[in-house]
């Protein structure tokens, strides 16, 4: 006869164990083409999250997209492979997927990503997510990336995109811009956090 141990799990960090966030920048947009984060990253952190809140377009149908620099923001344009997945569903309740988004992988390429697809231009649309980067300053390995978006479509849909993937450089990454695919980011605000 087996016997159940109810097993509790402390999740209080013991002191001086790190995991804190620092916030580092804050950029809100008004009719923006694009936001650069152009200091921060650097080897002070291991790990950089980095918050795109309400983020909408000025252009009906508009793509959220990033890229990273290496050369402190004068070209963004690292190469990257990723993968991507997809959860929506409508308004009406009629309509629901969850599946892979092929069509917005890249494969050792050096185009922007994107991490939000359709985005309307209604007043109430708009795009809200966040991603991880890790060890953007090695000089030996690729950097990780990793982030959820949730966003408000055309349709209109909830869409949640979850995405991954790496900059295969070796290069420091320093730089960082998000960007509609067309138009101009009309208003919302990117924060740049290191974390202990």
């Amino acid at each position: 006869m087996s016997t159940y141990t109810d097993i509790r799990y402390d999740y209080n960090l013991p002191s001086g164990s790190g995991g804190g966030l620092t916030l580092l920048s804050t950029q809100t947009a008004s009719s923006s083409a694009t936001i650069d984060i152009t200091s921060g990253i650097d080897s002070t952190y291991r790990t950089y999250l980095i918050k795109f809140i309400n983020l909408h377009p000025s252009i009906y149908d508009s793509v959220l997209q990033f890229n990273f620099s290496t050369d402190g923001g004068s070209n963004y344009n690292v190469t990257k492979t990723s993968t991507t997945f997809n959860a929506y569903h409508n308004e009406a309740d009629t309509d629901t997927s969850l599946g892979y988004y092929a069509s917005q992988d890249l494969a050792q390429s050096s185009a922007s990503q994107n991490i939000a697809g359709s985005i309307g231009s209604d007043n109430d649309s708009g795009s809200t997510g966040y991603m991880y980067l890790f060890n953007p300053s090695s000089n030996i390995y690729v950097k990780h990336f990793i982030g959820i978006n949730s966003y408000m479509d055309t349709y209109p849909y909830t869409n949640q995109v979850y995405f991954a993937g790496y900059a295969n450089t070796t290069s420091a990454i320093n730089a960082f811009r998000i960007k509609m695919n067309q138009g101009n980011i009309d208003d919302g605000t990117v924060q740049l956090y290191g974390i202990a």
